[in-house]
């Protein structure tokens, strides 16, 4: 079949949308690490919708630890296909990935940081990309970021973490007299922008000090969030593509067809038009944030750890089990939204029935383990701090502990059958997986939360119950 390119663009179908800028003209405003599914699914296609209104607002793409999208990508002209899953699919061709760069071409990305026409450096890198201790600033016993606080002294110096990148990258600017930029977090970390300021001024006090006097004065780090599912791709999704387009494509990508995106309005020198579209720009992101992570993420990872205990698949297949169904929306209400702060204009009834929806879509196919990955450093940002709320203000946490007993029994059937698991603490928790007391005492993961006798107690009878094939403790 014939493959999407620039070249084979006028051979798509009618109905499936295409770039309708010159790409040729398209200058690289920004620059993103980690140009995975979430971020060509949101942030890029935000930027496609700009595009046709402002040709400076391209993205070159940075891959530090995978040369996958760039291989995928590199023959398609940076091209690639957004399946918008609704009751009726819609495919778009998204243009606005100019090139994806990795970590074998450390000149090239450090060019890119210090081009002229970056006004932006964003990131989708997942939580563990920071680099973060459970207190939330900067670990400075993380192997990525020991290795750069060894390394950075050297002219030859090539960072091992995302935050050494933005360190080297921010001091080349300032060496080669630019001005200061945004660099935008959209990963799922309450507070992003800011803990993301803070891990990086404190590698780069420690290793730049001029830089770091340089990036508090120039620099913005806005807070900010996104919103809209995102399953993994696929081969029926790739046959699915195909079929729609007539196209060849070899890393389509698929979403559900709601998005919500707020920045807080918070930028050095220009801001872009994304309100063109439908970004939202407020003075406080963090009460849409808390909103998102802990009443979608949470659910989310209630229904991916729960839902595979009991033998399920997807997010949907788990929303039809009833019973279920009803557990997570009476979490919802009940367990978590008095912890949420609602902005305006936002109504959390109303809030929460609509993502019980987007859970339900049967179009959506996203596969519970793909959201199980990662629980150490989930958890603490979608679930513990709404327990350790709830403790504080002396409400109940017999349901709030279900799901975290159910991570737990999550890793002893992993560790049981020997099985792999995507946790960046995974033999440790694996080693410990045996004994849930063990796990629970991880600092790591859960802080000084984990010595406290009534989540102690409630863990221990929502384990059991789950070990007795019931939802909540009787």
């Amino acid at each position: 079949m014939t493959r999407l390119s620039p070249e084979t663009l006028a051979l798509l179908p009618g109905d499936v949308a295409r770039p309708t800028y010159d790409r040729g003209a398209m200058r690289a405003g920004v620059v993103h690490f980690g140009p995975g599914a979430f971020h060509r699914a949101h942030q890029a296609a935000a930027f496609d919708t700009l595009l046709a209104h402002d040709p400076r607002w391209g993205i070159t793409g940075v891959s530090l630890h995978s040369q996958g999208v760039a291989q995928a990508l590199g023959p398609q002209g940076g091209l690639y296909t957004l399946a918008l899953l609704d009751r009726q699919t819609r495919y778009r061709v998204i243009g606005s990935i100019g090139q994806v760069l990795t970590g074998k071409a450390p000149q090239a990305i450090l060019g890119a940081m210090a081009h002229a026409d970056t006004r932006i450096i964003s990131a989708t890198v997942t939580e563990k990309g920071y680099c973060l201790g459970a207190d939330g600033a900067l670990d400075t016993t993380h192997p990525a970021i020991t290795a750069d606080l060894t390394g950075a002294g050297n002219d030859s110096w090539v960072p091992q973490s995302f935050i050494g990148w933005l360190v080297q990258g921010l001091g080349a600017r300032r060496r080669a007299g630019l001005p200061g930029l945004t660099v935008l977090s959209c990963d799922n970390l309450t507070d992003n922008g800011r803990k993301l300021e803070a891990a990086t001024l404190a590698l780069a006090q420690q290793v730049d000090p001029q830089t770091a006097a340089w990036i508090v004065d120039q620099v913005c780090f806005p807070n900010a969030m996104v919103d809209s599912i995102t399953p993994a791709t696929d081969d029926a999704l790739r046959a699915q593509v195909a079929a729609a387009t007539g196209l060849e494509d070899a890393w389509p990508i698929q979403r559900e067809g709601f998005t919500q995106w707020v920045i807080e309005d918070r930028f050095a020198g220009e801001r872009p038009a994304l309100d063109l579209a439908g970004v939202t720009f407020a003075a406080d992101v963090r009460p849409f944030e808390m909103a998102k992570l802990r009443l979608l993420n949470g659910a989310h990872s209630t229904l991916a750890y729960v839902g595979l205990g009991l033998g399920h698949e997807t997010v949907a297949q788990a929303m039809q089990d009833a019973a279920l169904a009803r557990f997570v929306e009476r979490l919802m209400r009940e367990d978590i939204a008095p912890s949420v702060m609602a902005p305006p204009g936002l109504d959390l009834s109303r809030y929460i029935a609509d993502v019980l929806a987007r859970f339900a879509n049967p179009a959506i196919r996203h596969l519970l383990s793909q959201i199980a990955w990662d629980g150490s450093q989930k958890l603490p940002y979608r679930l513990l701090g709404t327990v350790r709320e709830a403790l504080e203000a002396g409400r109940p946490i017999t349901r709030l502990a279900v799901p975290i007993a159910a991570w737990l029994r999550f890793l002893e059937r992993a560790a049981r059958s020997g099985t792999a698991i995507t946790d960046p603490l995974a033999a440790d928790l694996l080693a410990r997986a045996s004994d849930w007391r063990a796990v629970l005492a991880m600092p790591a993961v859960f802080g000084t939360l984990g010595q406290d006798a009534q989540l102690f107690d409630a863990v221990a009878k929502a384990h059991a119950a789950l070990a007795a094939g019931q939802l909540e403790p009787v």
